[in-house]
């Protein structure tokens, strides 16, 4: 009988701790690394010659909106061949449950759906559907807090009222001892923006005890940067919980060069409680469409038009002009949608890609044919353009920000490195070649360098392709006062 299902022969391991690298065989069985070292004498079923490569870690992308395309693309394509092998799915205060079967679902919610109408009254529903359907990838869940208001408020535009509020923490708290990770919130949105924070501690109470995590895209990334942190930490501290910031980024030129202010402010609040950050490595986010002028401040690129599909890849100035109509009147007519915004200063991104304790996240959009070029890209590009070409950090710490770093603050706790006892998520690449390529003419464009992408010891892609495989798991946070152990399942 062999002695492993797999091993990979021949590479040079970085494990995602943010060690120096250092040559290694590794023994897979049964979907986990059993062994590390000289294999040589070893047996196996299969071995994979990675002679020339890095063996790290796939990489866990931990800000997502990939809640229905787990279900209604499994291949997972577009994060497989960039080396992701977990996703962390709820952010920005939009989940696919619990939701009602026939609610209306305001923007960005409305996000989630594309051509599906799938709902789920609870977060376990939803993790059932995955496990009898596996995705390519494993995946964990955040429960949005616009997604609570939709289900308990009949009028978005206001405070929640005391019996709202006590019917999303019920809900929440369901959620929690189903599985989840935490809470999310966008108050930046409409749905949202009218909670105040009072509402969110008292909501957040559910967390309260169980190792839950908060995680905001905040009320405000530009003029008001600071006072939105203070807002974070303080929901924070008052529910004694960890929190992570969501796409950290200085918006609007009047805010260039304000992450040597941000940055300096984050830090001292990490020295008195657990806070975290991620970013994604370019200087244009992506969303639904606006009509407020702050978000039409700069360059903005249709990324999809439920009304008018034929104005995907196409800017919005040159619509509007055609159209004969102001960009705000064009914007309008366009919803609902999704758009690519630059407004963003390259300097600012390198700051906070560059920050320690930066986390990598795609923040990507599954729908359409012309998403921002992240969904397809991010991870190739920190290690392919600001790794290598840029120097901005060595490829040890390149890696740990997608994986270890990544693991530790979410509590995964048997991903994000390569060890003895993990769970066998690899991705195999060509330091010298990896890079993205997809960009916003051609953002589907797989990148090149990726090797192969193992998760759960099951080979899903190599040399370019799927292979098929679909041995994702749903990742769960263990019951109520068992900390922040997860679990597979």
């Amino acid at each position: 009988m062999p002695d492993f299902d797999l091993i990979i022969r021949g590479g040079t391991v970085i494990d995602g701790s943010r060690a120096p690298r250092f040559d290694a065989d590794v023994g897979i069985l049964g979907g986990r690394i059993t062994a590390l070292g000289d294999l040589s004498a070893a047996s196996a079923d299969s071995v994979l010659d990675a002679s020339g490569l890095i063996v790290a870690p796939g990489f866990i992308d931990c800000h997502t909106h990939d809640d229905q395309a787990l279900l209604s693309q499994p291949d997972m394509s577009f994060k497989v061949s960039q080396g992701v092998t977990t996703v962390i799915a709820g952010n920005c205060g939009i989940s696919l449950s619990p939701l009602k079967p026939d609610t209306p679902l305001p923007a960005p919610l409305n996000l989630l759906e594309a051509h599906e109408r799938a709902r789920f009254a609870t977060l376990g529903e939803y993790f059932d559907a995955l496990r009898r359907k596996p995705p390519a990838v494993n995946m964990a869940a955040l429960v949005g807090h616009t997604t609570l208001r939709v289900r308990t408020m009949g009028t978005l535009d206001r405070p929640a009222q005391a019996a709202e509020i006590e019917a999303m923490r019920s809900l929440l708290a369901q959620a929690m001892d189903e599985g989840a990770l935490g809470l999310s919130t966008g108050t930046f949105y409409p749905p949202a923006m009218h909670a105040s924070t009072e509402e969110i501690i008292a909501v957040g109470q559910a967390m309260m005890g169980c190792g839950g995590l908060y995680v905001t895209h905040m009320r405000d990334e530009g003029d008001h940067v600071i006072t939105a942190l203070d807002e974070t930490f303080r929901i924070g501290r008052e529910l004694d919980v960890p929190v992570l910031v969501s796409h950290h980024k200085l918006k609007n030129r009047a805010n260039f060069g304000r992450s040597a202010q941000t940055l300096p402010h984050i830090r001292r609040a990490m020295q008195c409680q657990c806070v975290s950050l991620d970013c994604y490595p370019y200087d244009a986010g992506s969303t639904m469409i606006h009509t407020d002028r702050a978000m039409l401040d700069g360059r903005v690129l249709i990324a999809s038009s439920q009304p008018h599909p034929e104005c995907a890849g196409r800017d919005l100035t040159d619509i509007a002009a055609e159209w004969g109509i102001s960009r705000e009147d064009a914007a309008r007519r366009l919803q609902p949608g999704s758009a690519i915004y630059f407004l963003m200063d390259e300097a600012d991104v390198q700051a906070i890609l560059a920050f320690d304790e930066t986390m990598i996240g795609s923040d990507g959009i599954p729908v359409g044919e012309m998403p921002h070029p992240r969904l397809w890209g991010t991870f190739p590009r920190v290690l392919g353009h600001y790794s290598r070409e840029l120097g901005l950090f060595p490829l040890e710490t390149a890696v740990w920000k997608m994986t270890g770093l990544t693991a530790r603050n979410f509590g995964l706790n048997d991903r994000g490195r390569v060890a003895v006892g993990a769970a066998a998520d690899l991705v195999l690449f060509d330091a010298a070649l990896v890079i993205d390529q997809a960009d916003y003419a051609h953002p589907t464009r797989p990148a090149a360098g990726i090797h192969s992408v193992l998760v759960n010891g099951v080979p899903t892609w190599q040399a370019g392709r799927h292979l098929g495989a679909r041995s994702g798991q749903v990742i769960t946070r263990g019951p109520a006062g068992a900390g922040r152990t997860l679990h597979a399942a």
